[in-house]
């Protein structure tokens, strides 16, 4: 009886153990609860799009900064589209690179990354800036188009801790930042390396592909290893390696962020949804709410926040969108001669995207040997300082029920919605308001005259009148009141208090019963 007993407890647990290694589903237990079970991801849209794309804390940022710093930084002529076109006549980089370096024959890409020392380079210090601009999350151009890794790679040979500056710049940056408590974002430009047009002499500069071939060049190696930086292998083998690097870095540094620069046309659709449910399956392992920025139509709204380059909406957006912006005038890269916008400029468009329920990604340009010039320095500033003063109408906000209202006007993006350069004046307001409906933050993008009365009727009881009574408009930042009217349907008049306005922008907060 006994070994009858022994036996049947032995197969009960040899059935237990059997169904809970089946089991796709993970456990969670929560003392304060019952225990939860939480699905894997896995790699189909169906899946995927039960993925909270924009969670509240990437809602509340609204201002990140990266900055596209590599190899191409050397040269510091141009842009950072430096290798593609040193290698094609008639451009002026053509010309260029064969007066200062040599002919490409002799002088390649690839050589300049000796010359990519960044000896000055700094992650605290780097963090610590970009900790006092306001910005809640930064992180490196993690890979460009030229194929060159800025982290500790053992997949690809062509790294910043193998190659050049001999450091993990991510890494270094990933723990700064965390000890800021900002996030990490990291973005991948890589899905254009491949040299998709060998065999096509009729596209062999085409835009799906970085570099072009050309047997005279070293763009036409035969090395394996130099195949690699100028992507020089077959496109299966390209696949798994643009897909080996993301999920790489993702294992290494656990970004918050992953951005995209467009091109996933050109990646075989199954192996974006692989990368994406690793993505999503690595944060639930680790606790992370996780964000994937994409460009154009490359993946389905309900998975990732949509990214317009160097613009914004002309209208409020229904879900959370993103803007990728750039502080110079000429180039995202650093470039001899370089100039950039100005405090005022930058600090206006950025409250416009977000009243339109966007989140701005600002790009700096340090130089190649690792220090950040001091005009771009200045303005992270200005904007730090700003956002010390007045970020309650900022950060942890959600958009009114109108954007704002104006009088400027606004040039069309070069990649959809409008312009990241409009000159906003003081007769530009923008709106924002508090999580619980409580506070009305009004924006104008300029220094108003003290002691004007303006009737801003857009927000009359007519029109877009807070939900509640107002019950009181003060300066923020001072206790100092603001007189105001709303006595008919088409009133919402403001005394603009006699006190010291802000040059960049002033701001009302409105307090409802």
């Amino acid at each position: 009886m006994k070994i009858r007993l022994l036996l049947t407890s032995l197969f009960l647990s040899i059935l237990l153990l059997s169904c809970k290694q089946s089991n796709p589903k993970e456990i969670i237990t929560n003392e304060d609860s019952k225990p939860k079970i939480a699905e894997r991801y896995t790699a189909d849209w169906q899946s995927l799009k039960k993925h909270n794309a924009a969670p509240e804390w990437f809602q509340d940022a609204k201002f990140g900064i990266y900055f596209h710093w590599g190899v191409y930084s050397v040269p510091a002529f141009g842009n950072e589209w430096y290798p593609n076109k040193m290698y094609k006549p008639g451009t002026k980089e053509f010309e260029h690179h064969k007066k200062t370096y040599g002919d490409q024959s002799v002088f390649g890409y690839h050589h300049f990354i000796p010359k990519f020392t960044a000896e000055n380079f700094d992650a605290d210090q780097w963090a610590d800036l970009f900790k006092k601009s306001g910005a809640k999350f930064a992180g490196p151009v993690a890979q460009h188009h030229d194929g060159f890794a800025m982290w500790d790679s053992k997949v690809n040979p062509w790294n910043a801790k193998n190659k050049g500056p001999k450091k993990d710049i991510t890494g270094e940056l990933a723990k700064a930042l965390r000890k800021k408590e900002m996030k990490l974002i990291t973005t991948f430009h890589h899905a254009r390396n491949l040299q998709r047009n060998i065999t096509n002499p009729n596209r062999l500069d085409a835009f799906d592909s970085h570099y072009f071939y050309n047997p005279k060049y070293h763009t036409g190696t035969k090395d394996p290893e130099l195949g690699k930086l100028y992507g020089l292998i077959s496109s299966k083998e390209f696949e798994q390696y643009w897909y080996d690097q993301i999920v790489e870095v993702v294992d290494q540094y656990q970004p918050d962020i992953i951005w995209f620069d467009t091109w996933f046309n050109s990646i075989d659709q199954q192996k974006v949804k692989e990368m994406c449910s690793y993505y999503f399956n690595n944060a639930k392992t680790n606790d992370q709410e996780v964000v994937i920025a994409y460009k154009q139509s490359d993946l389905p709204k309900e998975i990732g926040v949509k990214d317009i380059e160097q613009g914004g909406r002309r209208e409020l957006g229904e879900l959370p969108w993103m803007t990728d912006i750039t502080l110079s005038n000429n180039s995202w890269c650093y470039v001899s001669g370089q100039t950039y916008k100005t405090a005022d400029l930058v600090l206006r468009n950025m409250i416009d995207v977000v009243s339109k329920n966007g989140v701005v990604l600002l790009n700096i340009s340090p130089k190649a040997d690792g220090t950040i010039p001091l005009e771009q320095r200045k303005v992270l500033e200005e904007l730090g300082d700003w956002f010390s003063k007045y970020g309650e109408a900022i950060y942890n906000t959600r958009p009114y029920s109108i954007f704002g209202f104006g009088t400027a006007t606004a040039e069309a993006g070069e990649f959809g919605g409008q312009s990241a350069t409009v000159a906003y004046t003081s007769d530009d307001v923008r709106l924002t308001q508090s999580k619980d409906g409580k506070t009305v933050y009004m924006m104008l993008l300029g220094k108003p005259q003290a002691g004007k009365k303006i009737n801003y009727h857009m927000l009359s009881p007519h029109r877009y009148y807070p939900n509640s009574d107002v019950k009181k408009i003060t300066l923020l930042g001072t206790n100092i009141p603001v007189e105001f009217h709303s006595d008919d349907y088409r009133q919402f008049e403001i005394t603009i208090p006699n006190a010291p306005m802000d040059e960049l922008s002033t701001v009302f907060k409105i307090e409802l019963e």
